[in-house]
């Protein structure tokens, strides 16, 4: 069969057949009498055996050494080329939700997307300086994709660079909470602590909805989160989960002032003070607990709240007593 014959049945071209003859590759087995290349069988079976290799990702140098060296084993180089695919592949998806994130700032013209490449190039920096000044930049000056921002505030581990983001996808709107979401199901608890404390500072119902639904979370650091910024919200589901983190000594100041901010409603105020009753009437209670629970009875108004006080000024712990005794004395003079 003649090289024309050949590049239409198998598709590789007469210049690429020829280049393979000079590489050694494959090498027709005659001639005719006119001295034209002439293939055979064998020879064409080979050419399949080469596109099939190369279409493996395999050099060319690679294709004759498998052809034709019976000692080289296919797994070390097999091996190879899966680590080389995953990282084209890495690059690829990197190229992909770059331009996509490019595409979503709607850019007006190049230099807006110039601008747009160097912010997401900014906020990827290994500089905490950078990537902060690059989350002020954000929204003052050349808009950045929220999807960006929300990845980014997910991995930052620099807090004063997680605030600047924070800030900045507060300022984005609620587009980013479909995303946050999404974080708050990571497998990785940082990545859950992340999410939730940037939901906590969306200002918007959906972000406390989210919070709410946070309250029942298998990850306790997210249901105290989600207390804490839901108790700043005025949210009444949060008092039995700040009542806990006073037991159990976790961020109990910050909850008892979210519990003195939820009390200023009368009607809260009755169902605070009944709860942080409830816990001190338990005798498993040990000391410690019982007199942050008096303590944090402090700011809680209601006739209900000085009575208990008043029975809490003769309590067995000379400690809870005497905190009792003081806070009533502070509540008498404020009166």
């Amino acid at each position: 069969m003649l090289i024309g014959d050949v590049a239409r049945r198998s598709g590789v071209s007469a210049r690429m057949l020829r280049h393979y003859e000079s590489l050694g590759l494959v090498r027709p087995t005659g001639r005719t009498d006119s001295g034209y290349r002439e293939y055979s069988s064998e020879d064409i079976r080979r050419i399949f055996h080469i596109e099939s290799l190369r279409s493996l990702g395999l050099s060319l140098r690679d294709v004759r050494r498998a052809l034709d060296d019976s000692g080289f084993a296919p797994a070390e180089l097999v091996d190879d080329l899966i680590r080389q695919t995953r990282d084209r592949i890495a690059a690829e998806t990197e190229l992909l939700t770059r331009l996509r994130r490019i595409g979503a700032a709607q850019p007006a013209g190049w230099e807006e997307v110039l601008q747009t490449v160097a912010l997401l190039q900014a906020l990827g920096s290994k500089s905490a300086g950078t990537r902060q000044r690059a989350a002020l930049s954000a929204v003052e000056e050349v808009p950045v994709p929220v999807e960006a921002l929300a990845e980014a505030v997910l991995s930052e581990s620099d807090p004063n660079v997680a605030g600047a983001l924070r800030w900045a996808l507060a300022r984005s709107g609620e587009d980013a909470l479909a995303l946050l979401a999404e974080g708050l199901g990571s497998p990785a608890a940082e990545v859950r602590k992340r999410a939730v404390q940037s939901i906590a500072e969306i200002p918007h119902d959906e972000a406390t909805a989210l919070l709410r639904d946070a309250l029942t979370h298998s990850d306790i650091a997210v249901r105290r989160y989600a207390a804490l910024a839901l108790g700043a919200r005025g949210v009444a589901d949060a008092v039995p989960t700040l009542i806990d983190m006073i037991v159990e000594e976790r961020n109990d100041a910050d909850a008892a002032d979210a519990l003195s901010t939820l009390a200023s409603d009368p009607e809260l105020a009755d169902q605070i003070a009944t709860g942080l009753l409830d816990r001190l009437s338990r005798g498993t209670m040990g000391a410690p607990a019982r007199r942050r629970l008096a303590q944090a009875l402090a700011d809680i108004p209601g006739i209900r709240t000085s009575r208990a006080l008043a029975e809490l000024s003769h309590d067995e712990d000379r400690a809870v007593a005497l905190t009792a005794t003081y806070i009533l004395k502070l509540r008498g003079a404020r009166e």
